[in-house]
């Protein structure tokens, strides 16, 4: 399996050599942009502002810092690595955290640990964790911009989640708030206990997907796609105290 970063996860003198995996796949459908007088691909060009817009290939961009109007420092690869030290390379933990207490509000991404040396020291660091029930929290550069990271372990296996730092995650819009009614507050909290169940992501299909690739076979085959319609239009219902009561009983029929 390709990895997304090779390095070392290291608390205290324990170093661990790892490669990190994805945990996830992208199942998006993609389309191209398409000129419908001609049917021809529309492509996206990297040009050059003062050169008349002329293309520029690739291997001819490099990145640039503009520190005054139409002034540029060039940056390469190797200016990159070069101020980066060891510690930065490494995912360094600084400290361990009860597992419950990061909220999931701050994960970006996940990836499967893969030791590729020091297999014991894996091990042992894993079993601490999962006994403990705490998560590893440290710090790394991941190609040119350092990322906070959540080291965890679940099921037998270590993952590592990345992190918003505090200043990227943006407050909670401010919303009047309301008194609610007492019963609608308890019939809404039975309503969410019968619906209550084991969370099992399998029973979860994205649906419009599978509906898409149906959609695409029938445009193939030169047939016009069908609209959806719901089976049945849910009643609106205006009062609340009857729409919790109202879906009480279609969920009790439909248990």
């Amino acid at each position: 399996m390709a990895y997304s970063y090779k390095g070392a996860i290291t608390f205290g003198l324990v170093y661990i050599p790892v490669t990190l995996i994805s945990s996830v796949k992208n199942n998006d459908i993609g389309f191209n942009l398409i000129d419908k007088k001609t049917m021809s691909r529309v492509k996206y060009k990297k040009t050059c502002v003062d050169c008349g817009n002329r293309e520029v290939k690739n291997e001819d961009v490099v990145k640039g810092y503009q520190y005054e109007k139409d002034k540029y420092v060039i940056f390469t690869d190797k200016d990159f690595e070069k101020i980066k030290t060891k510690k930065d390379k490494n995912i360094t933990i600084q400290q361990f955290v009860n597992l419950n207490e990061v909220d999931p509000i701050y994960f970006d991404k996940a990836y499967y640990v893969n030791p590729i040396g020091a297999e014991n020291a894996y091990e042992v660091l894993l079993n601490a964790m999962e006994k403990e029930n705490k998560a590893g929290i440290a710090k790394a550069v991941l190609g040119t911009k350092e990322t906070l990271i959540m080291i965890r372990a679940k099921d037998g296996t270590m993952l590592v989640n990345t992190l918003f730092f505090a200043n990227e995650v943006l407050k909670a819009p401010q919303i009047k708030k309301l008194k609610p009614i007492k019963k609608e507050v308890d019939l809404a909290v039975t309503l969410i206990n019968q619906m209550t169940g084991k969370f099992e992501p399998e029973k979860f299909k994205d649906e419009y997907n599978l509906k898409l690739k149906k959609a695409i076979k029938s445009k193939i085959a030169g047939n016009e796609i069908i609209e959806y319609t719901e089976k049945e239009e849910p009643s609106k219902i205006i009062n609340l105290m009857d729409a919790l009561k109202q879906s009480l009983k279609g969920n009790a029929k439909n248990a």
